[in-house]
């Protein structure tokens, strides 16, 4: 019999509770935990699942409440179909491919596919692992910027997560600048572990990521490193329009703007944004409902 505690949260509030499950040593190990969207036009409103063998005694919701800070969320438990537990806790997040790109849980054995680029990113922090279509198509992107020649010398990934598409570029130009950031500063410990996971090295020279946190492109290192030739901003529509008018002023003239996170419902205002601040559509991918665009920033003279 298999059982599920459920926790829903804001996006960040669950993000911590994950991490601070991952600094408990005497957590029960029969208790794994998963967070994700509740869905995908709410990417804000997050739910924990915590899967068990067993039904969930006191302690138990208990000690899954214990990871939130106050308010605590309301914590409940469910009888699941009779399956194996640990293939239940592993289904949220099976290995995805997207162009090279082979992305999976620390659950899953290495491919070993001749030709693939493979990341390793915990199944717990579903805020950029790659099952969500936005960061599945953004990897594909990628893949056919290097595919079409684009040389990239400086990029920066506004809004890392989990730091995935800033590996996922440094994979392809590893000689480049790169810089990974986001607003909350837990994804700042996340982007580091995962870094450390999968051997990407950090820094501040060529061939290194830097990591902070930062509130779009406010912060001096971030406007320090400026003009980029490659800059990937996978967030929400409203912040891409935004932050329209101040990556531009970041961007290297012909650089290339890689933009996700916007329905196709939304992608009209975004597109519109980005032409008023002189980019040019280089090509889209359509995955799902999202909408993934390569801009081009015009040579004006």
């Amino acid at each position: 019999m298999s059982w599920k505690i459920v926790a829903r949260a804001g996006k960040r509030a669950v993000q911590a509770a994950l991490l601070r499950h991952e600094e408990l040593d005497d957590w029960d190990a029969e208790i794994v935990l998963s967070g994700h969207e509740r869905a995908e036009d709410t990417p804000l409103e997050w739910v924990l699942e915590a899967y068990l063998p067993r039904k969930p005694r006191r302690a138990d919701l208990t000690a899954v409440a214990a990871l939130f800070g106050d308010p605590k969320p309301q914590v409940t438990s469910e009888r699941i179909a009779e399956q194996d537990w640990v293939t239940v806790s592993q289904q949220a997040a099976p290995p995805i491919q997207a162009g090279r790109f082979v992305v999976r849980t620390p659950d899953y054995p290495g491919s070993g596919q001749h030709g693939t680029v493979e990341f390793v990113i915990p199944a717990s922090q579903a805020f950029g692992t790659g099952q969500h279509e936005t960061t599945a198509g953004c990897l594909a992107m990628l893949d056919g910027m290097k595919r079409n020649g684009v040389i990239v010398r400086n990029a920066i990934d506004i809004g890392t997560g989990t730091g995935l598409l800033g590996f996922a570029a440094m994979a392809l130009w590893p000689r480049a600048f790169s810089t990974a950031s986001d607003i909350d500063p837990i994804c700042e410990h996340v982007v580091r572990d995962n870094a450390a996971l999968n051997g990407v090295p950090l820094g501040t020279r060529a061939g290194t990521m830097m990591v902070l946190t930062a509130s779009g492109l406010d912060h001096p290192a971030l406007r320090v490193r400026a003009p980029y030739d490659l800059v990937i901003a996978n967030i929400l529509a409203g912040p891409l329009v935004e932050l329209a008018p101040e990556i531009a002023d970041a961007m290297a003239p012909s650089g290339h703007l890689l933009l996700a996170g916007l329905l196709q419902t939304q992608e009209l205002a975004v597109r519109r944004a980005y032409r008023r601040a002189g980019f040019r559509l280089a090509a889209r991918i359509i995955n799902g409902d999202w909408s993934i665009l390569w801009l081009r920033k015009r040579n004006l003279p």
